[in-house]
């Protein structure tokens, strides 16, 4: 054994031999990482789908609130807000190298397939922001994907410091938020401490009937997309540093120990103070519109992108160390269905809170709506492996990739083609 090596090994996945090229080649810490962030970002957009947005960046924007639900939106605040958006977004520009080098390796025509591949995220993406939520973000990851692709194989220092100065135009952008005309900063305030005409008017269009419900959200979409002039930026930022950080190892688990525990603890350690200091800033503002929305969202914007790295570092020390083997198997379940689940989430939230189901919304303060997160994530950490040791894709991970490459891919796993227990592989010291 060389000096780089410990005898001590990390959980990872193996296949039977019968198992197509791509779960041959699937990477258990970045599948366990994007199960882990689809937790989290449920546990944000749950605050979407039970209330007037506004209430998701204000606490207070429908009234006074108790000491606990205001706790509840703090430590969602400090913990998971935009942190966990950010991984999900590094971990798509992670998968379209990691594609790009599979389909080298194949012979494969990288750039067809990728346009394809984007091109139906869109389409997804549309259909899902049109008929069920108008809060998706699919069809911005397809619309910035196809830019990330061209990135793919810049050098890994290239990607970083791109992505650095990417991640600084909507900072300058925010810092510049009052310089805003006059008539929109009235519309924004309406927003972010909206009448109580107002709110009852947003809640009776989701409580309205469903049709009702598309006609709605076909006119908030085109609004949605104003989001992409400030936060494509990051986006892009964000899937390049993926990129990087797939390249480099970091993303597989196959950095030391004490990398791990110094990428967790400088992550963590700087960005949730930042998100904390923003909350202490908000409040000494009194919550007034153009500060909390322009300068005092700073210190959450880039305390994100340092919590965001910290989270990853906790989850590739788990992967690496073999902690937590049984939660580990299932958050890797959960990040292989995760186009699937996440759409599942969106099913789900909208029938529990929206007029076609049971018509809860507004109605649900913020600590039910943890509760109901935990439950929904449950429900998928139980459902996800068991369906894949039957099937080799989620339903819409099938449907995608049977569309990209127009060939319907085999769906069901043959009796012999079991998924097998974790194995030890030498790793880093």
């Amino acid at each position: 054994m060389s000096e780089n090596q410990s005898p001590r090994s990390r959980a990872a996945f193996t296949f039977a031999p019968s198992c197509p090229f791509d779960e041959l080649q699937r990477v258990h810490s970045l599948d366990t990482l994007r199960g882990f962030a689809l937790f989290g970002v449920l546990l944000m957009n749950m605050q979407a789908f039970a209330d007037v947005f506004a209430t998701y960046m204000n606490p207070f924007a429908a009234g006074d609130i108790s000491t606990l639900n205001f706790a509840s939106w703090c430590v969602n605040h400090v913990l998971a807000d935009t942190k966990f958006i950010t991984i999900f977004s590094m971990l798509f520009g992670a998968g379209i190298g990691l594609m790009s080098e599979r389909a080298r390796s194949n012979a494969g025509r990288s750039l067809g397939v990728h346009v394809r591949r984007m091109g139906w995220l869109m389409l997804f993406g549309l259909l899902h922001a049109l008929l069920v939520w108008t809060g998706d973000i699919l069809f911005m990851y397809g619309l910035v994907g196809l830019i990330a692709y061209g990135c793919r194989r810049w050098p890994s220092w290239l990607q970083v410091s791109i992505a650095l100065i990417l991640f600084l135009v909507p900072a300058m952008m925010l810092s510049q938020f009052h310089r805003i005309p006059e008539p929109d900063l009235e519309e924004l305030r309406e927003i972010w401490n909206p009448t109580i005409e107002w709110i009852a008017a947003e809640r009776a269009g989701i409580l309205d009937t469903w049709p009702r419900q598309v006609i709605r959200r076909a006119e908030q979409w085109t609004e949605m997309l104003n989001f992409l002039l400030i936060f494509g930026w990051r986006l892009l930022a964000c899937m390049l540093l993926g990129m990087a950080m797939h390249r480099s190892g970091v993303l597989a688990a196959r950095r030391s120990k004490r990398f791990y525990l110094l990428m967790s603890c400088a992550g963590l350690g700087a960005g949730l103070p930042l998100a904390a200091l923003g909350i202490y800033d908000h409040a000494e503002s009194n919550w007034e519109m153009i500060r909390s929305m322009g300068l005092g969202s700073l210190f959450n914007y880039f305390g994100s992108l340092f919590a965001a790295i910290g989270w990853i570092g906790v989850v590739m020390l788990a992967c690496r160390e073999g902690w937590f083997q049984r939660l580990q198997m299932r958050l890797a379940a959960v990040g292989r269905m995760a186009l699937t689940n996440y759409l599942m989430q969106s099913l789900i939230c909208t029938t529990i809170f929206n007029g076609h189901g049971f018509g809860l919304f507004g109605q649900v303060n913020r600590i039910a709506q943890t509760a109901i997160t935990f439950a929904i994530f449950a429900l998928q950490l139980w459902y996800s492996p068991r369906w894949l040791d039957r099937f080799r894709f989620g339903p819409f991970e099938w449907l995608w990739r049977s569309l990209t490459y127009w060939n319907l891919q085999p769906m069901r796993r043959p009796a012999n083609d079991v998924v097998m227990a974790p194995r030890d592989v030498p790793r880093s010291s």
